[in-house]
């Protein structure tokens, strides 16, 4: 029923919503409270639908890197892309809204040759709440399922870790289940001072088995599953210490510091970089030693022979600057 109300009415919601609305509400025989309960429900998920839809049009209609959306803030300079999580007012939930635009983002930037490096930041004290608890309520009380949230939650993480570049998380303030996530699976992360992380989901009845995924693979097992089964905070320091960020500096230099890491990453040539990240992960699952060394040296075989790596040798010997292709 929700799949038909938020198909039908997305074409044509003001002459089709109240008619099939009324037809089901009078089907199902309930009190005039619960209609108006479900009324809302209906049309807050309509609304949110018909927003992705026009966003998505209106964000990708130009050839222009995605900056006027209205939960990610993009903006390029020197070979660096800042995505700043742009929802103050919901915590920078990662709401739908927030996880399309997010993963569109980075999806859209890939095709920008210019682009070596991709930062993840907030403005404020709060980089990432986790997931819409509102909207996950609404979609498990009308259509009985949340499966369509957690999907594009994982894609967005996946993407995260195949886009071509390294993404960078510069964190600042709290960064709490799904948040929290978004940290784990980027390829490097900086934090503030002030910054805390925390899976508390096992607290309100929902376990953070999602956010498992990615912060199992980045701390001990132990630590990850003192996270997910106490939900306290972890410290920033102590976030540093178990590995589930690179370094930890003064709130007031967090910008700077990410900026500065993301400039010497992207000194390097875009191919290289692209291919040693991929072959890093790829190692890194295979867990035959012997077959993981007989992958990486195929892929340095290979990357001897890029432009790139011929350049750079090449420089290295003459003791030149090299002029990089990528």
């Amino acid at each position: 029923i929700f799949y038909l109300i938020t198909t039908r009415t997305a074409t044509n919601p003001r002459s089709r919503s109240r008619r099939m609305q009324c037809s089901i509400l009078s089907m199902w025989k309930i009190s005039f409270k619960q209609e108006q309960n479900v009324v809302r429900n209906v049309f807050a998920m309509i609304a949110t639908r018909n927003h992705l839809i026009n966003h998505s049009r209106r964000c990708f209609s130009t050839n222009k890197p995605p900056p006027y959306g209205q939960y990610v803030h993009a903006e390029v300079s020197a070979g660096v892309a800042t995505l700043t999580l742009n929802d103050a007012k919901k915590r920078n939930a990662l709401s739908s809204g927030m996880m399309t635009e997010l993963r569109d983002s980075i999806d859209f930037l890939e095709s920008d040759p210019k682009v070596k490096v991709v930062v993840i930041r907030n403005d404020g004290k709060v980089f990432s709440s986790g997931h819409d608890l509102k909207e996950l309520q609404v979609l498990q009380k009308v259509s009985g399922t949340t499966e369509a949230v957690f999907q594009l939650c994982s894609s967005l993480m996946l993407k995260v870790r195949s886009a071509r570049f390294p993404v960078i998380a510069e964190v600042s303030g709290l960064a709490t289940a799904g948040g929290c996530q978004l940290v784990a699976a980027c390829d490097l992360a900086l934090a503030a001072d002030n910054a805390t992380f925390s899976t508390p989901g096992v607290r309100i009845g929902l376990f953070c088995t999602t956010p498992g995924v990615a912060i199992g693979r980045a701390l001990p097992t132990k630590a990850a599953m003192h996270m997910l089964l106490t939900g306290e905070a972890l410290p920033a320091l102590e976030a540093q210490r178990l590995g589930l960020v690179n370094r930890v500096v003064p709130a007031a230099e967090l910008r700077a510091a990410g900026q500065a890491l993301a400039q010497t990453i992207a000194q390097a040539p875009g191919q290289t970089v692209a291919v040693g990240k991929q072959a890093f992960y790829k190692q890194m699952s295979e867990p035959d030693t012997a077959k993981a060394y007989a992958f990486a040296q195929g892929v340095m075989v290979d990357n001897m022979g890029y432009p790139d790596a011929t350049e750079g040798v090449d420089a290295f010997l003459a003791k030149r600057d090299p002029r990089w292709v990528t």
